[in-house]
């Protein structure tokens, strides 16, 4: 049924312009400027409780969402593959801007998207440098696998940019590290959840960045919102695979990578491993296991100043 105590708003995000859809009648366009989000914002006050559901546009939305939530009007932000799946369940196979405005609008109404948490300051600028970060190391890779198939001129150029690079990685890092350093609540944070054999100091920042939710809900909802959760695919006497989908993909891509490790030097998650390899289970089941076992252990971690780690 759809929600009607509450007003959603459906906004279609490009880089240059926001369509609004305030209900069936009202259409407009606004820039995607901090005075577009001013005005939208002033249009918003008098419709009473409001709810702005957008879709992500990548990072277009960002300083949107940042506005609205700063203003105190709750946010929902949804993958553009549901919206388009909507769309098609209920007929509608045009797309322009302003329809799209409006097909968010009833998708809001219908699915009741989960709200956008408002982040600390702090945590948000903790993202940007771990964003920054990302690039730089996706980009080194690049350059690195280039360099099997480069040319020996070329190969001197590959060099100099990947020390470059390097260099431009440490400075993040360290700029990050005194971040954290002037937000002590941040930096303890980061400590205790570097205190699980297989976090280290990426993944820890990663979470905090990336996850405010990590003391939220259940913890089913909190694997479910990571994406470590597996859904059933079964059908008559067919009972097919499980499989993981959605969620936050860089919280999910760090905890693979800590799960990798602890597979190894962490003796509790390595007997866990070794009880699921005895039983059959593949590798990428194992290493999905425990990623969730270590999301969920920091998340003890980060709720509870009591909770202790044994060995």
């Amino acid at each position: 049924m759809p929600d009607l105590t509450v007003n959603y708003i459906g906004v279609d995000v490009a880089k240059s312009q926001l369509d609004y859809a305030l209900d069936d009648i009202r259409l407009g366009v606004v820039p995607n400027t901090s005075a577009g989000h001013a005005a939208l914002i002033t249009l918003l006050r008098p419709l009473g409780p409001v709810r702005v559901i957008c879709e992500a546009s990548g990072g277009y939305q960002q300083p949107l969402v940042a506005a609205l939530l700063a203003a105190g009007i709750e946010v929902c932000v949804v993958p553009p593959g549901r919206v388009r799946h909507f769309a098609r369940a209920t007929g509608q196979l045009a797309k322009t801007d302003p329809m799209d405005a409006q097909l968010l609008r009833r998708f809001g109404q219908h699915c009741q998207p989960r709200l956008v948490a408002p982040a600390e300051a702090a945590r948000t600028v903790l993202r940007e440098w771990l964003d920054l970060r990302r690039v730089l190391v996706d980009d080194r890779v690049a350059w690195e696998n280039r360099q099997a198939q480069a040319g020996a001129a070329v190969q001197s150029l590959g060099k100099k940019h990947l020390k470059f690079l390097d260099k431009q990685i440490a400075t993040v890092e360290q700029r990050i590290k005194k971040h954290l350093a002037t937000h002590p609540l941040l930096q303890t944070q980061s400590e205790r959840l570097q205190q699980i054999s297989g976090l280290g100091p990426v993944s820890a920042w990663t979470l905090l960045a990336h996850l405010p939710e990590l003391a939220e809900g259940t913890e089913k909802e909190l694997a479910a919102l990571v994406g470590l959760a597996p859904y059933a695919r079964d059908s008559g006497r067919h009972a097919g695979h499980r499989h993981i989908s959605g969620g936050r993909a860089e919280v999910r891509r760090v905890l693979h990578l800590a799960a990798r490790c602890a597979r190894i030097h962490n003796p509790i998650l390595r007997a866990f491993a070794d009880r699921l390899a005895q039983r059959g289970k593949p590798y990428k089941v194992i290493i999905t296991a425990v990623s969730r076992k270590l999301l969920l252990v920091a998340r003890r971690l980060h709720t509870n100043p009591n909770f202790v780690l044994v060995a």
